[in-house]
């Protein structure tokens, strides 16, 4: 066997038990007494929108793909859901102070008009993820309600 196919017959066998160390879930059968949509009213057509584009890395809820259990794709999303969850999680938001509420609602909506969220990496494969300019007004106007309702 040549240098070549033993290399390659290494790494496919290195990628196969790769595939046996998953990580955990970021799965969640309920919304906490925490969750956006139990601290504040949603309406309709901004719940949909937070469910279809944001929910996925930033709350303790995330429907993953087909392709998510296939490492290191894995190990990359969940990195990646870690870091979402730790910039804003929907799923906590009512455990958060006041200010740093009001600084949420204020750095989502510039994300949002500045074309930062939802990340094109993530977008490239969630197609349905993607902002209409339609959607990101219904976000930055409702945020922007919700600032300015904090006290």
């Amino acid at each position: 066997m040549s240098i070549k196919k033993k290399i390659m017959t290494g790494l496919a066998i290195a990628l196969l038990i790769l595939q046996f160390f998953q990580p955990s879930l970021n799965r969640s059968d309920e919304l906490s007494a925490a969750h956006i949509e139990n601290v504040y009213v949603l309406p309709e057509n901004v719940k949909a929108i937070l469910v279809q584009s944001c929910y996925d890395c930033h709350s303790n809820n995330t429907r993953y793909p087909w392709y998510s259990r296939i490492q290191p794709g894995a190990w990359f999303m969940a990195k990646h859901i870690q870091h979402g969850k730790a910039e804003v999680n929907f799923s906590d938001f009512g455990e958060y102070s006041v200010r740093r509420r009001r600084s949420k609602f204020r750095a989502m909506s510039g994300q949002i008009k500045n074309g930062e969220m939802p990340l094109w990496s993530y977008t490239l494969m969630h197609h349905h993820a993607v902002l209409s300019t339609e959607d990101k007004h219904i976000l930055m106007d409702w945020f922007g309600r919700m600032e300015d309702s904090i006290k």
